[in-house]
């Protein structure tokens, strides 16, 4: 009896999820009365369009993005769930939008100063779909093994066009690199003080070459731990990627 009352209780629970809508965590629920109302408050909303409860692979690297961006208050992370069936659920959203349930999940980006929203086309992968936020907004998104500080030093040091100011950036780097104590972010630290001093070594050129460099090894029969390790030199890199270079 008393298993029972536990397997009723855990199925009323279940229930009442449903019934709230409650889903992914950091990421909103839209639907057809709350789609505009939301969508004008912020510079930037990813929006992914799928089926009512999603699940799998695709719904965690989607978590990973709504866990990066809690706090980015200019950017919103949601989700429609589209219903094929009983009273089609924000089908009329989809229809809108020129969704197709063929090709769920689908993603788009809706940014302020764009009147059409701009699609996703590539792999559902959390740090794939980070820098395409980056890359179409003027969002700010940290990615896996980044860090806020050197990725502001990085961006400015590649708009800088004098060797006198980037040489001060890197001092810059220098200097907040001394005060970082975690074993694992001093390990990051030096590739950012490492690409500004090639750069100033070698030109501009050398980061296109060294993303080619470490997406090769990062494609290879490596083990899933130095896979992570070049995936994060590579987010690395993208903060030293002007943007219309993205």
């Amino acid at each position: 009896m008393y298993y029972k009352y536990i397997d009723l209780a855990t199925i009323f629970i279940f229930l009442c999820r449903i019934e709230l809508g409650t889903g992914l965590k950091g990421a909103v629920a839209l639907d057809s009365w709350t789609f505009d109302k939301m969508i004008s408050k912020f510079k930037a909303t990813l929006v992914k369009f799928d089926v009512t409860y999603p699940y799998g692979e695709k719904e965690d690297e989607y978590g990973k993005i709504a866990e990066a961006a809690r706090f980015s208050p200019d950017l919103l992370i949601s989700e429609v769930g589209i219903q094929d069936y009983g009273e089609q659920e924000n089908s009329d959203i989809a229809e809108r939008f020129g969704v197709s349930k063929d090709d769920f999940p689908v993603i788009k980006l809706f940014v302020e100063s764009e009147s059409e929203p701009i699609a996703y086309s590539g792999d559902i992968k959390a740090d794939e779909i980070k820098n395409f936020i980056k890359k179409h907004s003027n969002v700010r998104l940290v990615l896996n093994k980044c860090l806020p500080k050197l990725d502001e030093l990085a961006e400015k040091f590649m708009a800088a066009s004098k060797y006198d100011e980037r040489q001060a950036i890197l001092s810059e780097a220098n200097q907040i690199a001394s005060g970082i104590t975690s074993t694992e972010e001093i390990k990051y630290t030096d590739v950012y003080i490492k690409m500004m001093q090639k750069v100033l070594e070698r030109g501009d050129g050398f980061i296109a070459s060294e993303k080619e460099r470490v997406k090769n090894i990062k494609d290879g029969k490596i083990t899933a731990t130095k896979k992570e390790e070049m995936q994060g030199r590579l987010n690395i890199l993208q903060s030293f990627t002007k943007k219309d270079e993205l």
